[in-house]
């Protein structure tokens, strides 16, 4: 089977996973407990309060003009992924419909709510998709002006909060806004992946000793970059290197172990594009 296809089985089964898993947490935990989601989901949950349609198909209506306008904006692609997604988590928001919450309890919902929410729409966007109109939006205006998509939907979904907690009560707009954050960091370690991946930078003149070292006991090459010290004015070193988080103490503990003068800083990463380990080489030297 060709790379390609296999990608794109890929990305559809994260797109269905996540939309299956994010309907049941805004249908089994937010709904009943009047905890909103934010964008076109949230407005729609609004909506749904006041209007006699069912919130899945309210959710896909509202998500048609975004649709609409993205077709000539975006990829057909990613649109037609989507389209997918959000049909699918609309189909299964009215299935999970029926079924007696998981829980009443504000801070439980809120919480696991805002976890398995998080893991829904982390997956999708995994698979390159997308259950949000607003998100369309997002990245629209992040082309046009120096906003970034992430500023842009958050402004929004403040306006949906505020609202909410207007209609609601102030608890309910307070739920919203804990359960977004909870849910903002769960999606980031989904779509980047659940080991967070750690740069490392050193300062030295043992430049070459170092590297061969680091290549020798993890298996990683490392980035050289030419400095100069500001008060010594002798020629450093710059050694740029991508570990796991659980690689940096055996690292630290490597270079005290080498007595050699360095200086390192530890930074975290959030996404790596690219194969930054090498297992084997048969020459070290020439990394």
């Amino acid at each position: 089977m060709k790379k390609d296809t296999l990608e794109l089985i890929k990305s559809i089964l994260y797109i269905t996973a996540g939309a299956i898993i994010a309907a049941f947490a805004v249908e089994e935990f937010l709904a009943p407990n009047k905890i909103f989601d934010g964008g076109v989901v949230g407005v729609s949950m609004i909506l749904s309060h006041f209007l006699p349609v069912k919130l899945g198909i309210l959710t896909f209506i509202v998500n048609i003009p975004f649709l609409l306008y993205a077709l000539k904006h975006i990829g057909h692609a990613f649109l037609a992924k989507a389209v997918y997604a959000m049909l699918l988590f609309s189909i299964f928001v009215g299935i999970f419909e029926p079924f007696t919450a998981t829980t009443y309890d504000n801070l439980l919902a809120t919480v696991f709510g805002g976890v398995i929410l998080g893991t829904g729409v982390g997956l999708v966007l995994r698979g390159g998709g997308c259950l949000d109109g607003t998100e369309i939006v997002g990245i629209l205006v992040g082309r046009k002006t120096s906003l970034s998509t992430g500023n842009v939907i958050f402004a929004i979904n403040i306006v949906i909060y505020a609202i909410a907690g207007l209609i609601f009560g102030i608890d309910s707009g307070f739920y919203s806004i804990l359960m977004y954050f909870i849910t903002s960091k769960v999606i980031d370690m989904i779509e980047t992946g659940m080991e967070q991946a750690k740069s490392i930078m050193i300062v030295t003149e043992d430049g070459k000793q170092i590297a061969d070292a680091i290549y020798q006991n993890f298996g990683r090459t490392v980035t050289f970059i030419k400095g100069e010290g500001l008060v010594s004015g002798t020629e450093k070193d710059i050694l740029y290197c991508v570990v796991t988080r659980a690689e940096i103490y055996d690292l630290k503990k490597m270079l005290t172990g080498m007595r050699v003068e360095a200086f390192s800083t530890v930074s975290d990463i959030s996404e790596i594009i690219g194969n930054h380990v090498k297992t084997t080489h048969s020459d070290p030297s020439a990394l």
